[in-house]
């Protein structure tokens, strides 16, 4: 049996030292780069968040810009509408005021149709001419409302 010790001991120690020796291998051949593919896809797909991140934020700035341009556009154009329309009722009611004045005269017995339309011509009632304080009034209106209008802008381009 001690005969049989011998080659038994040496065997257990190169069973040993093969084990040993592949559980080292497994560790650093195997189990090791594992672990660093696992960190590198982990990185990777939080880079590729952070970047999905980035990107729907940029996504949902220049959708607010559009909306933001899109309503400053429609502000102004109101704007726009709105002194037009003031302006084309100040006409309305000028020519409205003519004819009556006009109306009053044809209806004087002593007038004449000719003298009544020198002494009282009909404006026109769209384009006409308004007075300086008329139109200056009106051309301020449209100036305040564009302010407004820049002051919405740069409010929603801030938040």
């Amino acid at each position: 049996m001690v005969k049989h010790a011998d080659a038994i001991l040496k065997l257990s120690l190169a069973a040993a030292a093969l084990m040993a020796g592949a559980g080292v291998g497994f560790y650093y051949g195997i189990y090791l780069p594992a672990q660093d593919i696992r960190a590198q896809s982990q990185a990777m797909t939080e880079h590729v968040d952070v970047v999905r991140q980035q990107s729907d934020a940029l996504a949902e700035k220049a959708r607010r810009e559009k909306i933001a341009q899109n309503a400053y556009a429609d502000c102004v154009s109101g704007a726009e509408l709105t002194y037009k329309n003031h302006w084309t009722a100040a006409c309305r009611a000028q020519s409205a005021a003519d004819e009556a004045a006009y109306e009053d005269c044809a209806d004087d017995w002593f007038s004449t149709e000719a003298g009544c339309r020198r002494k009282h011509p009909i404006r026109p009632e769209r384009g006409c001419a308004l007075t300086t304080r008329m139109a200056e009034r009106l051309v301020e209106e449209r100036r305040d409302a564009r302010r407004q209008c820049d002051a919405a802008l740069q409010a929603a381009q801030q938040s």
